[in-house]
């Protein structure tokens, strides 16, 4: 073995040592070295020398600047064993050797939504230590980001800014958590909005438009002709917050944009003032179009649909081309119904009220598009009144109401009554079409249920289970159950822990799978009343 020792490379030289490895030392030799059984032993050689030298000769980094502390949080600390539970709700997340359906045992991932919302309510700030696994929980659940934020306050944006997994709270955070300009200061404000980032920006003009309408209007503005459409679009779409008919001037000069979407959102925004001109404008045009049938005994509606849409109209916000298998008169109908205030069918239908105008028959088959549009036109411009009549009872919502809308667009109107009578309406519904129809409708009552949904919940389980129901058929139903059933109504469910006898048309197994859901069931609830309980009364005022 040649043991003389390898000259050290000159500075630089691992990428050509790197180069000969790799080729071979029978196709390249180490510099200054003869071909031969030596080469390898020699790169060996000065490979070790270069390392020595790298490490050794490596000049200290200069040191970082040290963060600046988080901002301080001056919300009340967690009660102890409020903060213990919430350890035990993240250490249960997916991915944490926890988590998951285990039998009887509560799903506790899913009642982290529910304590958030609670401790957000009482004004709790979050505990640093439990800060890292509420943003891990956070960042694999969208849905749990913005309680998850504000309960983690503004340390959760001090270390979304170290840590990479993280920056979806930056990105959540309206301008990214940039402190805005005192609103006062219009200086500030001015160069913020001339320079300041996209996100910023749109911060900057949503907290305006929030206790100044008008001057955030006015801000927007002075920028307007100059802004990209994809930004025209985000900026025009802040002025859903305290949309008043001072903004209708503004809206109606945005109906000539360049951009079809900022046309199309300015028009949705002026239809959903009723005195606006737009709204008029479609009134006219709907009204030509739905009338009072004179020539029968019996009153009636006879329908006749516009024949063109004209530039007036696409102006107007109304989309010419018809979806795919979709009537082009009838889809231009639609869109003008659901743009005109519902007040005007009372004057142009003879003074009838909402209950008599939605009774009348209507010709030629219409009856389905108009409900349907006038359902849509309730829900947009929040009218309680047509909604509940549009409804229907819910004894016979299909007799008494909108004819072929969907159990989707009955949620929607559901939307714009009181949650008292909401949950009065679903129960209503429960009891004669059950629970299965009524998935979608228990997703927009009021958590936790009103008692008498609850118990409409409960009994309908309860007799599915008597039944011999095919129980997995019920799971998502159970899965609401345990997140928005009164706590208060577990101890109904004490004599339902049982296992049933099962029946021989019952589906096999049935009968522990009920026992087993109901306990789950009951668990949860009692849990969910203990972690209220953690939490402390709601503070007042």
């Amino acid at each position: 073995m040649n043991t003389t020792p390898a000259p050290a490379p000159p500075a630089g030289d691992w990428e050509e040592l790197v180069t000969t490895a790799l080729l071979g030392t029978d196709r390249r030799t180490p510099a200054g070295r003869a071909p031969g059984q030596d080469a390898p032993v020699a790169l060996l050689d000065a490979a070790a020398v270069e390392t020595v030298r790298r490490r050794a000769g490596l000049c200290p980094a200069r040191a970082a600047q040290r963060p600046e502390p988080a901002a301080p949080d001056a919300r009340p600390a967690l009660p102890t064993a409020a903060a213990r539970r919430l350890e035990m709700l993240l250490a249960d997340r997916p991915g944490t050797g926890g988590g998951g359906r285990r039998g009887t045992s509560p799903d506790l991932m899913e009642l982290l939504p529910q304590w958030l919302t609670a401790a957000n309510a009482r004004g709790f700030a979050a505990p640093v230590q439990a800060l890292p696994a509420l943003l891990d929980a956070a960042r694999g659940r969208t849905d749990l980001r913005p309680a998850a934020l504000e309960f983690a306050g503004p340390r959760a944006l001090w270390l979304a800014r170290l840590n990479p997994d993280w920056r979806f709270a930056l990105r959540a955070t309206p301008g990214g958590g940039t402190a805005l300009p005192d609103l006062d200061a219009p200086d500030q404000v001015q160069l913020l909005w001339q320079e300041g980032l996209f996100a910023e920006r749109v911060a900057l003009l949503a907290a305006i438009r929030a206790q100044r309408p008008a001057a955030a209007r006015e801000l927007l503005v002075t920028t307007w002709a100059t802004e990209r459409a994809e930004d025209r679009l985000m900026f025009l779409d802040s002025l859903r917050m305290g949309l008043a008919a001072e903004d209708e001037p503004f809206l109606e000069q945005a109906l000539a944009d360049r951009s079809r979407n900022v046309r199309a959102t300015a028009a949705e925004l002026l239809s959903a003032l009723p005195d606006s001109a737009l709204a008029a404008r479609m009134a006219v045009r709907a009204s030509a179009c739905v009338a009072v049938d004179r020539t029968r005994e019996e009153p009636g509606l006879v329908v006749e649909a516009p024949h063109e849409c004209d530039s007036g109209m696409e102006r107007d916000g109304v989309v010419a081309k018809a979806p795919a298998g979709r009537g082009e008169r009838s889809w231009w109908l639609s869109q003008l119904v659901e743009a005109t205030p519902l007040g005007t069918w009372e004057r142009r239908l003879g003074g009838r009220t909402p209950a008599e105008i939605v009774a009348l028959p209507v010709a030629d088959d219409w009856r389905s598009e108009l409900h349907a549009a006038w359902c849509r036109a309730a829900v947009r411009q929040r009218n309680a009144e047509w909604a509940r009549v549009l409804l229907g009872t819910p004894s016979a919502p299909e007799a008494g109401g909108p004819g072929a809308v969907s159990l989707a667009e009955r949620a929607k109107l559901l939307s714009t009554l009181g949650g008292g009578e909401r949950a009065e309406w679903v129960a209503g519904f429960i009891g004669v079409q059950g629970l299965s129809e009524a998935f979608q409708l228990l997703g927009v009552c009021a958590v936790p249920w009103a008692a008498p949904l609850g118990r409409a919940v409960v009994d309908a389980l309860n007799i599915a289970r008597d039944a011999g129901s095919y129980p997995w058929s019920f799971s998502g139903v159970m899965g609401l159950a345990e997140r928005c059933l009164d706590p208060a109504e577990a101890s109904r469910l004490d004599g339902l822990l049982a296992v049933p006898d099962e029946s021989e048309d019952a589906a096999p197994g049935a009968g522990g799978y009920w026992a087993e859901a109901f306990q789950r069931l009951v668990t949860t609830l009692r849990l969910r009343a203990a972690m209220s309980e953690e939490l402390g009364p709601v503070q007042v005022g």
